[in-house]
Protein backbone atom coordinates (compact mmCIF):
# COMPACT_ATOMS: atom_id res chain seq x y z
CA UNK A 1 0.00 0.00 0.00
CA UNK A 2 2.99 2.30 1.18
CA UNK A 3 4.65 1.32 -2.27
CA UNK A 4 1.69 2.25 -4.02
CA UNK A 5 1.24 5.29 -2.18
CA UNK A 6 4.48 6.60 -3.73
CA UNK A 7 4.00 5.31 -7.36
CA UNK A 8 1.10 7.12 -7.26
CA UNK A 9 2.91 10.23 -5.98
CA UNK A 10 5.24 10.19 -8.64
CA UNK A 11 2.75 9.51 -11.38
CA UNK A 12 0.83 12.65 -9.93
CA UNK A 13 4.07 15.01 -10.38
CA UNK A 14 5.04 13.91 -13.76
CA UNK A 15 1.40 14.48 -14.93
CA UNK A 16 0.98 17.81 -13.84
CA UNK A 17 4.42 19.09 -14.10
CA UNK A 18 3.78 20.60 -17.24
CA UNK A 19 0.09 21.99 -16.06
CA UNK A 20 2.00 23.88 -12.98
CA UNK A 21 4.89 25.10 -14.84
CA UNK A 22 2.29 27.05 -17.31
CA UNK A 23 0.40 28.24 -14.24
CA UNK A 24 3.90 29.49 -12.69
CA UNK A 25 4.58 31.55 -15.87
CA UNK A 26 0.64 32.61 -15.86
CA UNK A 27 1.19 33.82 -11.99
CA UNK A 28 4.26 35.56 -13.00
CA UNK A 29 2.58 37.30 -15.96
CA UNK A 30 -0.56 38.32 -14.00
CA UNK A 31 1.59 39.32 -10.80
CA UNK A 32 3.80 41.64 -12.90
CA UNK A 33 0.54 43.22 -14.89
CA UNK A 34 -0.62 43.77 -11.24
CA UNK A 35 2.14 45.56 -9.66
CA UNK A 36 2.51 47.72 -12.82
CA UNK A 37 -1.29 48.57 -13.13
CA UNK A 38 -0.59 52.05 -11.42
CA UNK A 39 -4.63 52.60 -12.26
CA UNK A 40 -5.89 49.94 -10.35
CA UNK A 41 -8.22 49.35 -13.08
CA UNK A 42 -7.71 45.44 -13.58
CA UNK A 43 -6.66 45.01 -10.04
CA UNK A 44 -9.74 43.23 -9.01
CA UNK A 45 -9.88 40.62 -11.66
CA UNK A 46 -6.03 40.20 -11.34
CA UNK A 47 -6.21 39.21 -8.03
CA UNK A 48 -9.11 36.93 -8.65
CA UNK A 49 -6.65 34.48 -11.02
CA UNK A 50 -3.66 35.32 -8.82
CA UNK A 51 -6.10 33.39 -5.96
CA UNK A 52 -7.66 30.66 -8.51
CA UNK A 53 -3.89 29.84 -9.32
CA UNK A 54 -2.57 29.95 -5.94
CA UNK A 55 -5.94 27.15 -5.05
CA UNK A 56 -4.69 25.11 -7.44
CA UNK A 57 -1.10 25.12 -6.17
CA UNK A 58 -2.71 24.89 -2.24
CA UNK A 59 -4.91 21.67 -4.11
CA UNK A 60 -1.71 19.71 -6.00
CA UNK A 61 0.11 20.10 -1.99
CA UNK A 62 -2.21 19.09 -0.46
CA UNK A 63 -2.68 15.97 -3.00
CA UNK A 64 0.85 15.18 -2.81
CA UNK A 65 1.11 15.28 1.08
CA UNK A 66 -1.73 12.63 0.68
CA UNK A 67 -0.02 10.56 -1.50
CA UNK A 68 3.53 10.82 0.48
CA UNK A 69 4.67 7.43 2.00
CA UNK A 70 6.47 9.43 5.12
CA UNK A 71 4.07 12.71 5.64
CA UNK A 72 6.80 14.47 8.07
CA UNK A 73 9.56 13.48 5.34
CA UNK A 74 7.75 15.30 2.72
CA UNK A 75 6.70 18.31 4.98
CA UNK A 76 10.15 19.07 6.24
CA UNK A 77 11.69 18.96 1.99
CA UNK A 78 8.72 21.23 0.87
CA UNK A 79 8.66 24.07 3.88
CA UNK A 80 8.99 26.43 0.66
CA UNK A 81 5.60 24.89 -1.02
CA UNK A 82 4.12 25.04 2.60
CA UNK A 83 4.82 28.47 3.30
CA UNK A 84 3.54 29.31 0.25
CA UNK A 85 -0.06 27.46 0.83
CA UNK A 86 0.12 28.70 4.26
CA UNK A 87 0.92 32.41 3.77
CA UNK A 88 -1.35 33.42 0.62
CA UNK A 89 -2.10 36.97 2.25
CA UNK A 90 2.31 37.17 1.50
CA UNK A 91 2.48 37.61 -2.01
CA UNK A 92 5.90 38.19 -2.02
CA UNK A 93 6.33 34.38 -0.62
CA UNK A 94 3.79 33.54 -3.64
CA UNK A 95 5.80 34.55 -6.08
CA UNK A 96 8.82 32.79 -5.44
CA UNK A 97 7.02 29.45 -6.38
CA UNK A 98 8.00 30.54 -10.11
CA UNK A 99 11.15 28.65 -9.19
CA UNK A 100 9.42 25.18 -10.98
CA UNK A 101 9.81 27.05 -14.38
CA UNK A 102 13.73 26.88 -13.38
CA UNK A 103 13.53 23.08 -12.33
CA UNK A 104 11.94 21.77 -15.68
CA UNK A 105 14.32 24.12 -17.60
CA UNK A 106 17.48 22.60 -15.13
CA UNK A 107 16.07 18.59 -16.28
CA UNK A 108 17.25 19.50 -19.78
CA UNK A 109 20.51 19.47 -18.98
CA UNK A 110 20.88 16.37 -16.47
CA UNK A 111 24.31 14.58 -18.05
CA UNK A 112 26.14 18.33 -18.68
CA UNK A 113 26.73 18.65 -14.90
CA UNK A 114 28.76 21.77 -15.57
CA UNK A 115 26.24 23.74 -18.15
CA UNK A 116 23.20 22.41 -16.06
CA UNK A 117 24.90 24.34 -13.00
CA UNK A 118 25.88 27.52 -14.93
CA UNK A 119 22.07 27.88 -16.51
CA UNK A 120 20.25 27.00 -13.72
CA UNK A 121 22.46 29.67 -11.08
CA UNK A 122 21.95 31.85 -14.12
CA UNK A 123 18.35 31.37 -14.09
CA UNK A 124 17.64 31.70 -10.59
CA UNK A 125 19.51 34.77 -10.48
CA UNK A 126 17.48 36.24 -13.33
CA UNK A 127 13.78 34.91 -11.70
CA UNK A 128 15.08 36.28 -8.16
CA UNK A 129 15.79 39.68 -9.11
CA UNK A 130 12.57 40.23 -11.28
CA UNK A 131 10.16 38.85 -8.75
CA UNK A 132 12.08 40.54 -5.65
CA UNK A 133 11.87 43.87 -7.45
CA UNK A 134 8.71 43.44 -8.41
CA UNK A 135 7.73 41.82 -4.78
CA UNK A 136 9.03 44.90 -3.11
CA UNK A 137 7.34 48.03 -5.54
CA UNK A 138 4.69 46.39 -4.55
CA UNK A 139 5.06 46.43 -0.98
CA UNK A 140 6.47 49.95 -1.00
CA UNK A 141 5.44 52.30 -3.98
CA UNK A 142 2.56 53.48 -1.49
CA UNK A 143 3.91 53.23 2.12
CA UNK A 144 4.89 56.44 3.81
CA UNK A 145 8.32 58.00 3.51
CA UNK A 146 8.78 55.11 0.84
CA UNK A 147 12.05 55.29 -1.37
CA UNK A 148 11.48 52.66 -3.76
CA UNK A 149 8.75 53.75 -5.72
CA UNK A 150 9.57 53.00 -9.39
CA UNK A 151 10.23 49.95 -10.70
CA UNK A 152 14.22 50.80 -11.64
CA UNK A 153 14.49 52.11 -7.70
CA UNK A 154 13.17 48.44 -7.22
CA UNK A 155 15.36 46.77 -9.57
CA UNK A 156 18.45 48.79 -8.22
CA UNK A 157 17.67 48.07 -4.98
CA UNK A 158 17.49 44.41 -5.53
CA UNK A 159 21.09 44.36 -7.53
CA UNK A 160 22.88 45.87 -4.36
CA UNK A 161 20.73 44.05 -1.67
CA UNK A 162 21.52 40.45 -3.75
CA UNK A 163 25.28 41.61 -4.02
CA UNK A 164 25.59 42.93 -0.64
CA UNK A 165 26.62 45.56 -1.57
CA UNK A 166 23.70 48.08 0.40
CA UNK A 167 24.16 51.83 -0.43
CA UNK A 168 21.25 52.81 1.83
CA UNK A 169 20.18 55.04 -0.98
CA UNK A 170 17.16 52.90 -1.45
CA UNK A 171 15.56 50.31 1.37
CA UNK A 172 11.94 49.20 2.27
CA UNK A 173 10.17 50.50 5.12
CA UNK A 174 7.50 48.26 5.34
CA UNK A 175 7.14 44.53 6.68
CA UNK A 176 6.47 42.68 3.91
CA UNK A 177 9.91 44.54 1.97
CA UNK A 178 11.46 44.15 4.94
CA UNK A 179 10.69 40.30 4.41
CA UNK A 180 11.57 40.44 1.08
CA UNK A 181 15.25 42.21 1.69
CA UNK A 182 15.57 39.49 4.60
CA UNK A 183 14.93 36.58 1.79
CA UNK A 184 16.67 38.28 -0.47
CA UNK A 185 19.40 38.46 1.58
CA UNK A 186 19.97 35.00 2.08
CA UNK A 187 19.51 34.23 -1.24
CA UNK A 188 21.84 36.71 -2.79
CA UNK A 189 24.76 34.73 -0.06
CA UNK A 190 23.42 31.40 -1.31
CA UNK A 191 23.71 32.07 -4.68
CA UNK A 192 27.14 33.97 -4.69
CA UNK A 193 28.63 30.62 -2.85
CA UNK A 194 26.84 28.94 -5.16
CA UNK A 195 28.67 30.89 -8.19
CA UNK A 196 32.25 31.34 -6.75
CA UNK A 197 31.92 27.43 -6.10
CA UNK A 198 31.45 26.89 -10.01
CA UNK A 199 33.83 29.27 -11.00
CA UNK A 200 36.63 27.36 -8.31
CA UNK A 201 35.21 24.29 -9.64
CA UNK A 202 35.75 24.95 -12.99
CA UNK A 203 39.50 26.70 -12.71
CA UNK A 204 40.19 23.35 -10.84
CA UNK A 205 39.76 21.08 -13.59
CA UNK A 206 40.87 23.30 -16.04
CA UNK A 207 44.52 23.11 -14.20
CA UNK A 208 44.09 19.32 -13.15
CA UNK A 209 43.44 18.65 -17.03
CA UNK A 210 46.67 21.14 -18.07
CA UNK A 211 48.27 18.75 -15.19
CA UNK A 212 46.89 15.61 -16.92
CA UNK A 213 48.42 16.72 -20.44
CA UNK A 214 52.13 17.65 -18.79
CA UNK A 215 51.78 14.19 -16.95
CA UNK A 216 51.05 12.69 -20.49
CA UNK A 217 53.67 14.52 -22.28
CA UNK A 218 56.59 13.30 -19.77
CA UNK A 219 55.34 10.00 -20.47
CA UNK A 220 55.31 9.94 -24.10
CA UNK A 221 59.05 11.67 -24.10
CA UNK A 222 60.32 8.68 -21.27
CA UNK A 223 59.06 6.09 -23.82
CA UNK A 224 60.65 7.70 -26.55
CA UNK A 225 64.09 7.95 -25.06
CA UNK A 226 63.59 4.50 -24.08
CA UNK A 227 62.88 3.39 -27.44
CA UNK A 228 65.99 5.09 -28.69
CA UNK A 229 67.95 4.09 -26.27
CA UNK A 230 66.64 0.35 -27.35
CA UNK A 231 67.45 1.29 -31.18
CA UNK A 232 71.18 2.92 -30.41
CA UNK A 233 71.76 -0.32 -28.58
CA UNK A 234 70.40 -2.52 -31.14
CA UNK A 235 72.86 -0.72 -33.74
CA UNK A 236 75.81 -0.94 -31.53
CA UNK A 237 75.50 -4.81 -31.37
CA UNK A 238 75.02 -4.84 -35.34
CA UNK A 239 77.78 -2.81 -35.69
CA UNK A 240 79.61 -4.86 -33.75
CA UNK A 241 79.10 -8.19 -35.24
Amino acid sequence: MLQSNEARLERWEKKVEWPLTALAVLFLVVYAWQVFDDDGVMHFPLEIVLWLVWAVFAADYVTRLTLAQNKVQFLKTHLFDLAAVVLPMVRQLRVFRLITVLTLLNKKFQDKIRQRVSIYVGGVTVLVVFCASLAVLDAERHAEGASITTFGDALWWTLTTMSTVGYGDHYPVTVEGRLVAGLLMVGGIALLGVITGTIASWLVEKLRGVEEAELETAKELRNLRAEIAELRAELKTRSSS
